[in-house]
Parts: C-alpha cells; sequence; structure tokens
C-alpha cells in the first residue's frame, strides 16, 4: 500500500525483498535507484550488458546480461539481502523470470513502475551520448507494455505495486524500508515459550503460575511465546484464547498459528471444513460465546504471523518446524511449512502422515523451537526441541525459558482426548538423530569462536584431518576436546641454552600478565580423560551404552586398544572423584580432564625402540673401539690429540642423550606402574571449566590425587611466579634448573587467569613450554648443546606455532563452550575436527 507524506509519496518497501523498476527507457528508473537504494543493493541490466559485451548498449548481449542479473540476483537473495533489479521490465515474460526468482528464495517481489510521459522519456535520451539514436518507436512501444501490464501486476506475483506517474511524482517520492513482521531480532527477552495447549486452560493457568505470572504478566518483564494450536481437543478453548488474547494485546506475549488455528480461522471466515481432529468441540465451545467474542478472535487469528526469529537471530519459533533456508523468509511455502511441516509422503500404522524428520539434519546457527507433534519429554535435538509433550492426551505442558534452556511443566489433569497415535518414546532421531555429516567438515571451512573470530581450515588440512578421524580416531560421540598445541619460549641467549624461564616470564609481562604459575612437565603422553559418574551417566549425556567415558591421545585416538583397561583407569579416576565430593560440588554427572599419562615409554615404546634407543646402540657400539683405537695412536706419539678430544665429547654427548630418554623408560605390568597427572578440569555439566584460574583447578585436583587410593593419579608441581618481581623471577628459574637438573622434563608457565587478553585485547599465549638442556637432546639430536650447533638452531622461527597455538586454543575453548551449552555433536566436533586439521599444518615439529 503506498501512503502520502508532506511533500510526496511515501512507498513502503519490505527489507528483504525483490524490488523490480518497471520502466520505458529513459523514464528515469536509475536515477530513481540511485537516490533511494544503495549501490551494492542495485543490478542494472546496463552494467550486466557491458560486464559481457564492454558495451552497456549492446542489445545483443541482452539474453547473456540478464543470465548474468539473474545469477547476482539469487546469489543476494539467498544470502538475505534486499536486490533491486534497474532494468525496463516492460513484459510481462521478463518479469516472470524475476517473480520467479522471489519466489525461489522465499522473499516478496514488489514493483515500482514509472510511468513517465513519452516525451520526457525521449527528451532524456536524445541527451545521452550513447542513446541519442534510439528510435522513438522503441520508446513508444515501452510504454503501451508497460500500460498495458499495469492492471496485471498484482496477478503476475508482485505482491507489492507501487505507481509513480509523472516526473514530479517520482521526484518527490519517498522509499520507507519495513521491517518484515516476522522479524522481531530486537527483542532479547528473556522468554517463556509455551507448548501446544489445546485447549488445556487449567493447565495453562498452572503453568503460567509456575512461571511466575501474574494475570498474564511477568514482574520480571519475561515474555510468554506461545507456540500455536492454542484450541481443539480441550475442554476449554475459550478460555486458553482469551487469556492468550489478553497477553498479547497487553504486550506480554507473542503467538504464532498452529495448523488448528489455520483451520478453525478458515471455519470462522465460512469456508468449507471438515469438523475432525478437535474442531467440533471447539466449535460448540465457541458458539456459548458472544458474536463480538467471535470477531475478536476472527480478527487475532487473521494477524498471526507464520514464525518470529527473535533475540539477535539466535532464536526462531514456529509451530511445526523450520529448516534454516525459512527463517525470516515470507511466503506460502514458508507459512505452510510452519504450520504443518513435511512429510515423507507415507502413512503409518495409524493412518496418520509420517513427519519429515528435517530436525536430524538441521545445521543452523539459530535455536529452533516448536510444536505440533506430541512427544513425551521435549529434548534438544540439533539445536532444536519440541515442546508439545501432549498436555491434551495426558502428558504436560512444557515451557522452555529463554536463554537459559531451562524446562519448565506441569502435568495434565487427566486425558482429555485419546491420541490416534501413542506417544513416541523418544525425540524424533533419537538422541542425537544423524548427528555427523561429511559435509559438515569438509572442505574449506570458517569456524566461528567466541573468542578469536573466525578461524579458517584449508581444504588440504581438513583432508588430513578426515583421514586421521575416520580411521583411527575413538567414538566421536567420547571425543568432545582436542588440546592445542604449545609454543616454546623464545629462543635464548643465554649461553649454553636454546630455552630459558627468562624468555616466557618476559614475554607473558610484555602482555601485561602480572602473575604466571609454572607447572612441572611430565614426561609422559598426552592424554584427555572423559569420565562419567556411572554408565548411565554416560548413555544419558553421551547416548552410548557401556563404555563410562574414553581415554584419548592429542589427535583424538584411543590410549589402549584393551577397552578392559581405560574401563580401569576410569575407574578408578571416578573413584578419586568421587571420594572428593566433586560430583556434587561442581554439579555434574560427568568431567572431562587434561591430564600427561606416564611413563613415556608406555604408548611411545616403538617409536622408543625404532628412534631413540637405535641412536643410543649405534653410539655405544662404536665409540668405545673409536676411542681405544684414538688413545693407542696417541700412545704410539700420532697427533690425534684434538680429535681425540673431539671423539670423547661425542661419546659423552651421546651417553648423555642415552640417559635423556632412558629417564622416560619404566616397565609395566597392565596398569601396575602407570601414572596418571591431571593438570586441568576442562568441563563439566552445563560448565566450561578451562576458563577459570589454574589456582583454583589446581587445588580441586590436589583433592582428586589426596583421595585416589589406586596410586594412579600423581600430583603436578607448581610454583607461582610475579613476573615484575626480580626476585620472584630468580626464584621461578632456579626452580626450573634444579627440576630439570634431576632429570625432569621442564615446566609449562601459563598466566595463572587461564583466559587472558593483552592490552591490545588479543588473547595471549594459554602456556609456553621451557624444556630443559638435557632433554632437548631427545628433541634436536645428541650434539646440539655444541656452541655452532646452537648458534644454528637459534634461528628458529616460531611465528607460525605461537599463531597455531592461538588459534587451536580459541577452536579448543568453543568446542567446550558448545559443549557446556548442550549443543549438538556436530557443533561441537566443527571445532574439534578444526583443532586436527590445524595439525596438519607444515610446522617444524621439534617446537
Amino acid at each position: 500500500m503506498t501512503g502520502t507524506q508532506r511533500g510526496g509519496r511515501v512507498l513502503p518497501v519490505t527489507d528483504l525483498s525483490l524490488v523490480v523498476l518497471v520502466g520505458a527507457s529513459g523514464s528515469g528508473k536509475s536515477t530513481f535507484v540511485r537516490r533511494h537504494f544503495k549501490p551494492t543493493e542495485v543490478i542494472s541490466s546496463d552494467f550486466c550488458r557491458g560486464l559481457v559485451a564492454d558495451d552497456e548498449n549492446d542489445q545483443g548481449a541482452t539474453r547473456d546480461a540478464f543470465d548474468v542479473l539473474h545469477y547476482i540476483a539469487g546469489k543476494r537473495l539467498a544470502a538475505g539481502r534486499r536486490t533491486v533489479v534497474d532494468a525496463t521490465s516492460v513484459q510481462q515474460d521478463s518479469r516472470r523470470r524475476l517473480v520467479e526468482l522471489a519466489r525461489e528464495h522465499d522473499v516478496l517481489p514488489i514493483a515500482i513502475v514509472l510511468d513517465t510521459p513519452e516525451e520526457v522519456c525521449a527528451q532524456r535520451n536524445a541527451a545521452r551520448t550513447d542513446r541519442a539514436d534510439m528510435p522513438r518507436r522503441v520508446i513508444q512501444r515501452h510504454i503501451r507494455e508497460l500500460r498495458r501490464s499495469l492492471r496485471h501486476l498484482e496477478r503476475e506475483g508482485f505482491r507489492k505495486v507501487h505507481v509513480l506517474r509523472g516526473v514530479e511524482e517520482a521526484e518527490h517520492a519517498t522509499v520507507v524500508t519495513e521491517k518484515r513482521f516476522n522479524d522481531l531480532t530486537h527483542l532479547t527477552g528473556p522468554f517463556d515459550i509455551v507448548g501446544d495447549i489445546h485447549g488445556c486452560s487449567a493447565e495453562l493457568e498452572a503453568l503460567l503460575a509456575k512461571l511466575g505470572y501474574a494475570e498474564g504478566v511477568h514482574p520480571e518483564g519475561r515474555t510468554a511465546v506461545f507456540v500455536g494450536d492454542l484450541v481443539d481437543r480441550g475442554p476449554d478453548s475459550p478460555g486458553v484464547l482469551r487469556r492468550v488474547m489478553s497477553m498479547v494485546k497487553s504486550g506480554s506475549a507473542l503467538c504464532v498459528p498452529g495448523n488448528h488455528e489455520n483451520k478453525y480461522g478458515r471455519y470462522l471466515k465460512g469456508r468449507k471444513v471438515q469438523h475432525t481432529h478437535g474442531l467440533a468441540e471447539t466449535v460448540a465451545q465457541m458458539d456459548g460465546e458472544s458474536e463480538e467474542f467471535r470477531a475478536e478472535v476472527r480478527q487475532f487469528l487473521e494477524g498471526l504471523v507464520s514464525h518470529y526469529v527473535l533475540d539477535g537471530g539466535r532464536l526462531v519459533v514456529c509451530h511445526a518446524g523450520l529448516p534454516e533456508k525459512y527463517h525470516g523468509r515470507t511466503s506460502g511455502r514458508v507459512r505452510a511449512h510452519a504450520l504443518y511441516g513435511d512429510t515423507t509422503g507415507e502413512t503409518d500404522e495409524f493412518g496418520l502422515p509420517v513427519r519429515y524428520p528435517w530436525a536430524e539434519d538441521y545445521r543452523g546457527r539459530a535455536a529452533v523451537v516448536y510444536g505440533h507433534t506430541p512427544v513425551p519429554e521435549a529434548t534438544w535435538l540439533n539445536n532444536t526441541i519440541c515442546l508439545d509433550t501432549g498436555a491434551v492426551f495426558g502428558g504436560k505442558l512444557t515451557a522452555l525459558r529463554w536463554p537459559e534452556r531451562e524446562l519448565v511443566d506441569v502435568p495434565a489433569e487427566r486425558v482429555w482426548y485419546e491420541p490416534a497415535r501413542p506417544l513416541r518414546t523418544e525425540a524424533p532421531g533419537g538422541h542425537e538423530g544423524r548427528p555427523l555429516d561429511l559435509a559438515d567438515v569438509r572442505g574449506r571451512r570458517a569456524v566461528e569462536t567466541r573468542h578469536a573470530g573466525m578461524v579458517a581450515v584449508r581444504e588440504e588440512n581438513a583432508a588430513a584431518a578426515l583421514e586421521v578421524m575416520s580411521r583411527f580416531a575413538a567414538d566421536p560421540r567420547l571425543l568432545p576436546y582436542l588440546p592445542p598445541t604449545m609454543a616454546p619460549t623464545a629462543t635464548s641467549r643465554t649461553e649454553g641454552y636454546l630455552e630459558h624461564p627468562l624468555e616466557a616470564f618476559a614475554a607473558y609481562a610484555r602482555d601485561g600478565v602480572a602473575r604466571v604459575v609454572c607447572e612441572e612437565k611430565h614426561m609422559g603422553s598426552r592424554a584427555v580423560a572423559l569420565v562419567c559418574r556411572d554408565a548411565g551417566a554416560a548413555r544419558e549425556r553421551f547416548g552410548v551404552d557401556g563404555p563410562t567415558g574414553s581415554l584419548y591421545t592429542r589427535t583424538g585416538r584411543p590410549f589402549f586398544d584393551d577397552e578392559r583397561m581405560t574401563e580401569e583407569i576410569l575407574a578408578r579416576l571416578r573413584s578419586a572423584v568421587t571420594d572428593a565430593g566433586l560430583w556434587d560440588e561442581l554439579g555434574t554427572d560427568w568431567l572431562l580432564l587434561d591430564a600427561e599419562l606416564m611413563p613415556w615409554s608406555l604408548k611411545a615404546a616403538g617409536l622408543l625402540r625404532r628412534q631413540y634407543a637405535a641412536v643410543g646402540a649405534a653410539a655405544g657400539a662404536v665409540f668405545p673401539d673409536a676411542l681405544a683405537a684414538l688413545e693407542a695412536a696417541a700412545g704410539r706419539g700420532a697427533d690425534v690429540g684434538s680429535l681425540l678430544d673431539r671423539q670423547r665429547e661425542r661419546a659423552a654427548d651421546a651417553a648423555a642423550f642415552t640417559a635423556a630418554y632412558r629417564r622416560y623408560c619404566r616397565p609395566t605390568d597392565g596398569l601396575d606402574g602407570v601414572r596418571l597427572a591431571p593438570f586441568q578440569l576442562l568441563a563439566a555439566q552445563g560448565r566450561n571449566l578451562a576458563v577459570l584460574p589454574h589456582d583454583g583447578q589446581l587445588a580441586l585436583i590436589d583433592r582428586m590425587v589426596e583421595h585416589d587410593g589406586s596410586g594412579l593419579l600423581q600430583t603436578t608441581r607448581r610454583l607461582y611466579v610475579d613476573t615484575g618481581d626480580p626476585e620472584s623471577v630468580r626464584a621461578g628459574v632456579d626452580w626450573w634448573l634444579e627440576m630439570t637438573g634431576r632429570g625432569g622434563e621442564g615446566m609449562v608457565v601459563k598466566p595463572l587467569g587461564a583466559l587472558v587478553r593483552g592490552a591490545d585485547g588479543r588473547l595471549v599465549q594459554p602456556g609456553i613450554k621451557c624444556r630443559g638442556r638435557e632433554y632437548l637432546r631427545i628433541v634436536y639430536g645428541p650434539e646440539y648443546t655444541r656452541p655452532d650447533h646452537l648458534a644454528r638452531l637459534r634461528q628458529r622461527f616460531l611465528n607460525h606455532k605461537r599463531s597455531l597455538a592461538l588459534r587451536e586454543y580459541a577452536l579448543g575453548l568453543e568446542a567446550l563452550d558448545r559443549l557446556a551449552d548442550g549443543e549438538p555433536l556436530w557443533r561441537v566436533h566443527e571445532a574439534v575436527f578444526g583443532v586436527l586439521a590445524l595439525e596438519s599444518e607444515p610446522v617444524d615439529p621439534r617446537l
């Protein structure tokens, strides 16, 4: 509808729509769109001709130009961008394709017609050097076709038609952007979303009271949102309508229509409908109401919008569910899906249509809350939840608090209506539906994280991760996290050292981190442990039957081939958690921990034999004879003194190398001799624990170790250092020297506050490893401490490693956040998979 205001016509144009300019050549279309729309919104047929033919007036390129125009318009509409087509569009055939394009993308097609006099069009074309020779008959034909089309535009499918007659009306018109009726993204709640009521007014009043509403108003300003199916089957449809209409009118509620409201609304309009599925009861109940109330109900039902997009796009409420491609769209197809859902075309044994399991395939960012199909329990599935818990069938009436994601329900007073089909024993699709899909991880991707924005994953890295994940990884349901890589300290200039704590302390001081914790670096294998309170908790939260958790490596592989060993470790860990009282203290039935499993030889026996022991054995076989020969030659007076000294140094280095790796090897028998050193709690039910300060974390872990009666758990030694205090820094260096001097691997320096940002707002490194002088022989070779080797090795490039560490850290935190928020497995694994993909980035493996 076109309005008027002082100074000219007002043309309302929907924010997401396909706007088609209709007018003869020279009618002022390009001038009009420049005045009223953003340049990026406008696609001109002349410009597209120029793209394909280097000549905007080449009529021979028209077909190709419109192929380009339609392609660009389709891409913009798919992305949810308003698109304006600047072309003559005076012929029905040219408009038909544009209307079809709008329908394909479920947006409104809008026509703005410039009915400009022929003489004005001719004068404008004559003034243009590129149009001066346009025959007058072309303009005349355009105007004839335009005026012949005017009365047909709405029948062609245009939802709004604005006709501007004459130059003055076009020049003084104002285009005003209107939001879609379903776009309530500015409303952020909090909301209480109520499932299908079906005339159960007593249950509705009880639920509203339980939610805290008094006379339909919440004292804290919460807004109720009803998912439809207010009427039919139950004992008091008028009472439900009266309460909901009153709340909507007062502004304390929103409501979307259900299929039952749609059918009753058609009845009120005099349409012929079958009085089945509870409609007869509603009609009989409403016959006892006044004509005025029935008229109010009819007006209310006519004004209901198919679905709402709320809370900045994070929440979609509809009756029967809605795939992401329909969110915020406006078409009959969208409304039909929101009201009725989709079916497979089959019928079940009760003669009812089989619903298409759209939620199993859902991958959208917005949570979709809906009803329509009764289920005994409301459960989350791929960020969707059905709130129809069969109140009218004797089940319960359920509401979802948003953003808290808390469920509140009241039982039905009785069975008000016998269902045609028994309630399902589980939500559609089971616990996770079809949780993982190749399309979720394949190809180049960008994973959105809360702490570091978008993290890109290259296609070749994704392919490498897919190979590992599909062939070697643990059960993905029990693989909710992978730890990030860790950057070493900056290269040290201290004589005889490649890595030294001073560089780590200085790096954090530069980032403004005043206090750090130095944690003993255990020489073992990185292990992530997921331990559940019992098998029932594992089944309930992670959907597995049998295992009570998992124990896996930093690349997601199970630690042991023998599942019994894994379960035995989990049993000992579970006992320590139980005796320490952490289940109740943290309010959880499961814990995810980061740890080190020792000895190193337990997992790396093959590597030790192939790589390290072979070097030690070769040195042991060669150097004694070589030294004996050189000493004999020196005894005979040969000038081999310098060579003998050099070989003695090399023999000593080889012996030090052998001693270094042997420190981390010891025999084990089953779990005898195995130690697990947890150093961080990662997550629990509803909580990402990795963001908690390290001192509090280590205190909880110390309690676990203290209550471990099996001898499995081992404490992680630590020292707190003030980076701005020279004495504290010196103590930190001495502690490291003492520990590495006794054969320790080194230490990890971490900001005490865990999740810390520098002065520039960016994340600082979550940890910097500082390895001992002797341990680095294993990494860089027996003779790396020679001055010439150290000089060469100091030219190492750390920026890429540091960048990887931060990106993997952000992905790991995102996985934990999604896990804690109860997001579907595919969302958690999107971040987990990203960590594994980045691990295939080419980087110096010694860092």
